[in-house]
């Protein structure tokens, strides 16, 4: 039997990527213990709130078929979030509902990107994103995010790599994996760069309320200059600790939304109305556990720096917003993968390597912080003892 060649394009960017999750998940089931530091698990329920509205939704009859842009009060509640945070004002036009930002991102690199066109990402880069941008028919074109410049993307890097098929830049702020945050400097630069060439941003805002003390966050929705060329994805999966909701959106110009809204329709044809009327109250206001994720995100960032930074040749990058620390393991003399798999059957501590983000983050570990203190510190411990030991 044929297959579609989009099955050969994506083959090892799915599940391929978390083998050390996977492996340490077969262990657990095993009866081994682990300490396990792959995902980004919220480490909070949903407020119960959040929980409420949705019960309530469910049991009063919101179960039907919803519409394909999305429900009227839910797109009224984005425009008046997006309205107030970024000082211009925004319609409802302008905003597509979706099942989370996996999802958007999808929809959004199918309606910009085709055969023959490239997008610029950031190297490294979440996981998921050479598969979207391969779905879509688009070459991927990595830009190296370097730790000397804070993994911020930088504008000469991204101009270097410009061709006459480029047609997305792709950016990712708050970061994940390296939980870089973008300077206004650092968008005014970059959205020079679209301009000059003529291209879209997309733009993966979903860590948006875990940005720590101290860092500013800063969207391209908020240079007006930029407003026509400007699409960001987001959703309630991690300021709300709801990944399971897939409730998500995007946000862009009015023409774009029209335009997308056929394919948007062609896939889903609308979201949940229940979790849309939970989704519209929880976004009216600044989410009730944000920010206390991340102030505990902050403080098991730096008690990994404290634990294991200048240990054996080891290096922590401290990240300024989301729910992940980086780890320098080069000077072992192996990979990531080979570092994080050999420290799962050693320790019984699982990390991400850094490969499964890109080929800029090769010889790191990301780890999660999203497990009590109490499992960052054994598990720093356990790292510090197997660095130790030679790896």
């Amino acid at each position: 039997m044929k297959y579609a060649a989009v099955l050969d394009d994506l083959a090892g960017l799915g599940g391929a990527k978390w083998g050390v999750h996977i492996r340490a998940r077969a262990l657990k089931a095993a009866g081994r213990q682990v300490l396990e530091l792959t995902i980004g698990e919220p480490d909070t329920p949903p407020p119960a709130r959040l929980l409420d509205v949705a019960a309530k939704a469910l049991t009063s009859g919101r179960t039907g078929y919803s519409n394909g842009r999305g429900e009227a009060g839910l797109l009224q509640a984005l425009a008046d979030r997006y309205s107030l945070r970024h000082g211009r004002g925004f319609e409802t036009d302008q905003f597509l509902c979706l099942p989370g930002t996996q999802t958007v991102l999808y929809m959004v690199l199918r309606a910009l990107a085709e055969n023959g066109a490239e997008v610029l990402v950031g190297d490294p880069m979440y996981a998921t994103y050479e598969g979207v941008i391969r779905a879509s028919g688009a070459s991927m074109v990595p830009v190296p995010l370097r730790a000397e410049h804070g993994f911020r993307m930088q504008a000469a890097d991204v101009e270097a790599r410009i061709t006459k098929r480029s047609r997305v830049l792709f950016l990712n702020t708050p970061h994940n994996p390296t939980g870089a945050v973008l300077r206004d400097a650092d968008i005014a630069a970059l959205g020079a760069v679209a301009r000059a060439h003529d291209l879209w941003i997309l733009t993966d805002e979903v860590y948006e309320e875990l940005v720590f003390d101290g860092t500013r966050f800063v969207s391209p929705l908020s240079h007006p200059g930029l407003a026509d060329r400007v699409i960001a994805a987001s959703s309630i999966s991690k300021s709300h600790a709801a990944p399971g909701f897939r409730s998500g959106w995007c946000v862009g110009p009015a023409e774009f939304i029209s335009r997308a809204l056929p394919l948007a329709e062609t896939m889903l044809f609308g979201n949940q109305p229940f979790l849309a009327d939970a989704t519209a109250d929880a976004i009216s206001a600044p989410s009730p556990v944000a920010r206390g994720m991340a102030a505990r995100y902050a403080a098991r960032a730096q008690m990994l720096w404290e634990s294991l930074d200048g240990v054996a040749g080891l290096r922590v990058h401290r990240p300024d917003a989301g729910m992940f620390a980086l780890l320098d393991v080069r000077a072992s003399g192996m990979t990531g993968e080979g570092f994080a798999l050999a420290l799962l059957e050693a320790e019984g501590v699982a990390c991400m390597p850094g490969e499964s983000f890109g080929d800029g983050l090769a010889g790191w570990l990301r780890i999660s912080l999203t497990q009590p203190d109490a499992v960052i510190g054994e598990a720093a411990a356990r790292i510090a003892r197997f660095a130790r030991q030679g790896a």
